[in-house]
């Protein structure tokens, strides 16, 4: 019935304007509810077309949000090539034959040394092999000029001709003429320096080349004109330095001259009166400005002593008058290893690192002369006679005992049995024989002027002896073994005295001094502790233990005319006086410091 009265006339079948699906004749039950806003929205005539003929559109476009299009497109337009610039954040790769992240990636394999040999010579040639398999790839990547200069040749591969070697090839000058010593055609021998060496700037002009000649000849000039100051001590510019006021006291002497006045114990004999133990410190000698290696008391009055020290210098320094330093001796540029007094005192020998041996006056601070052959001296020594004051021992670094004559500067002898470098020398037997040390862990007796060992004493068990001193009865001699222990041995047939070992000190890695009282009643030596330990010679026990210094105690002297004086030297720059407790009140010319 409604259905018929829907549709009972003609003019019911007009459909309303904007109403193309007949939304409009729907019972009211059946239509869509929609909202205002849906209500205005149908308002709008096909929002998302242009308003251009299909029929002759020639461009479709749309919007990024777009989602439909309410076009159909032709299927010849949907198959057409990509046009206009390509989207770099887009998914797609930016080569078309791009099959990695980081490009075009091809399977090949390659020996290592093949894939170095090519890596160097596009570093160094600029050209590789390409080992792309496309067939449309170059062959070579890189200079293809270097390559074809070089005949596609890798750098392994790559050899000069002849006459390029020939030319490249440095040309040594002539070893010259023995015969000549300066000069042209010198003898130069395997020093021969090559051609060429010296550096040529090959962008100057002949002008620039002139005005750089001419201002290196006066560069030369200036430095000729302003040459460098000799180093102090150097050979041929040792001095002296003399710190008190005057040489001379108001009866003309000099400091040579022993102090009897302020020491009446000078003119005893050494060794005389019983000794014993020091145990406090009455005087401090300060100067040096480096470790000090070693000290020598003067020969038989012992009123003054040699300091020798890293610092390179010398110091002669009184003991008894006013406790100072009474010179000092510039004379070598390194450290100084050993000095020693001839027996009146008025010479003495140093040594030093620098490679040089030099002789000084004592009194006047002059250098007499200078010894050397090259190696470093570790010791020297006087020869103890009196008639041959002029002959001295030095033992070297290339395993050798050197017998010098000072009067002719010549080397008179050489001792060379030893394995290393010698460390000790020691006269006894009436000064007719001498007692070597060295590195390679042995002992060597000698006949004085003969150059043959005469004892040779080697253990397995031994360890190097850097130190030597004599008894005061001459009949032994103590060696400072570095396994920490001192042992004796005999002067007459340098056999081991078993019953007499020194141990408890720690001297492991330093050349500790060995001392002896005047009366041969203690024996003492230094420790790498600061230390110095006192032995009884008799029982072999220790007696007292002194902390003298806050480094190692590298070396000691006994005063030989008093009972109970000990100078120690240490590698903290210090030199200290040492006494017993009873007898710092008879001490009144030095003070604690």
């Amino acid at each position: 019935m409604a259905l018929v009265s829907s549709y009972s006339s003609d003019e019911d079948d007009v459909l309303a304007p904007g109403d193309i699906f007949g939304l409009s004749s729907l019972p009211a039950s059946k239509k869509p509810r929609v909202n205002d806003a849906a209500k205005a929205s149908q308002l709008e005539a096909a929002p998302d077309v242009l308003s251009e003929d299909p029929l002759h559109q020639t461009s479709l476009v749309t919007r990024p949000t777009d989602t439909q299009m309410n076009v159909n497109i032709k299927y010849d337009d949907m198959i057409l090539p990509l046009q206009g610039p390509e989207n770099p954040f887009g998914d797609r790769k930016r080569f078309l034959n791009q099959n990695a992240l980081a490009g075009h990636v091809e399977e090949q394999s390659m020996t290592e040394h093949a894939f170095r040999s090519q890596h160097l010579t596009h570093a160094i040639l600029g050209y590789s092999a390409n080992p792309s398999i496309d067939p449309s790839a170059p062959a070579v990547l890189g200079s293809m000029e270097s390559a074809q200069t070089n005949g596609f040749s890798t750098i392994d591969t790559l050899r000069a001709t002849r006459s390029q070697r020939k030319e490249l090839k440095r040309k040594r000058k002539q070893k010259g003429d023995l015969d000549i010593v300066e000069g042209d055609g010198a003898y130069v021998g395997p020093w021969a320096t090559w051609q060429g060496d010296e550096p040529e700037n090959h962008f100057l002009t002949g002008v620039e080349v002139g005005e750089e000649e001419e201002e290196e000849e006066e560069e030369e000039e200036i430095v000729k004109t302003k040459k460098a100051k000799p180093k102090r001590g150097a050979p041929g510019q040792e001095t002296s330095v003399f710190h008190g006021k005057s040489m001379t006291d108001y009866q003309g002497r000099t400091y040579m001259s022993p102090p009897v006045a302020e020491a009446p114990n000078l003119l005893q004999e050494a060794g005389s009166q019983d000794c014993f133990i020091p145990k406090v410190c009455i005087h401090t000698w300060t100067g040096h400005t480096q470790g000090v290696s070693v000290i020598r008391t003067f020969p038989e009055t012992g009123h003054m002593f040699l300091s020798g020290s890293m610092d390179t210098k010398i110091k002669l320094w009184d003991i008894y008058t006013h406790g100072n330093c009474l010179r000092t001796f510039h004379g070598h540029v390194k450290a100084v290893k050993d000095v020693t007094f001839s027996n009146d005192g008025r010479q003495f020998l140093s040594c030093s690192y620098d490679r040089t041996i030099k002789l000084w006056d004592t009194e006047t601070g002059q250098c007499i002369k200078r010894f050397g052959n090259g190696k470093i001296p570790y010791v020297v020594r006087f020869h103890p006679d009196q008639d041959k004051q002029h002959i001295f021992l030095a033992g070297m670094s290339d395993k050798k005992i050197i017998q010098y004559d000072m009067n002719t500067g010549d080397i008179t002898q050489e001792y060379d049995q030893h394995l290393g470098p010698v460390n000790t020398i020691t006269f006894v037997d009436e000064n007719r024989r001498f007692v070597t040390t060295s590195d390679d862990k042995t002992i060597r007796a000698w006949d004085f002027d003969i150059p043959v060992v005469i004892k040779y004493i080697a253990e397995p068990h031994m360890h190097s002896m850097p130190a030597v001193t004599l008894h005061p009865s001459n009949r032994y001699f103590a060696a400072q073994s570095l396994d920490n222990q001192i042992l004796v041995y005999s002067t007459d047939n340098f056999r081991q005295n078993r019953k007499k070992r020194f141990a408890g000190h720690s001297v492991a890695g330093y050349a500790c001094q060995v001392g002896f009282s005047p009366d041969g009643k203690w024996i003492s030596s230094g420790d790498g502790e600061g230390n110095v330990v006192f032995w009884d010679w008799k029982t072999g026990r220790i007696k007292s233990r002194l902390k003298a210094h806050s480094k190692v105690v590298i070396t000691h002297e006994w005063l030989p005319h008093d009972t109970s004086k000990v100078i120690t030297a240490s590698w903290d720059g210090l030199i200290k006086l040492w006494v017993s407790v009873h007898l710092k009140l008879v001490c009144p010319s030095h003070t604690d410091n």
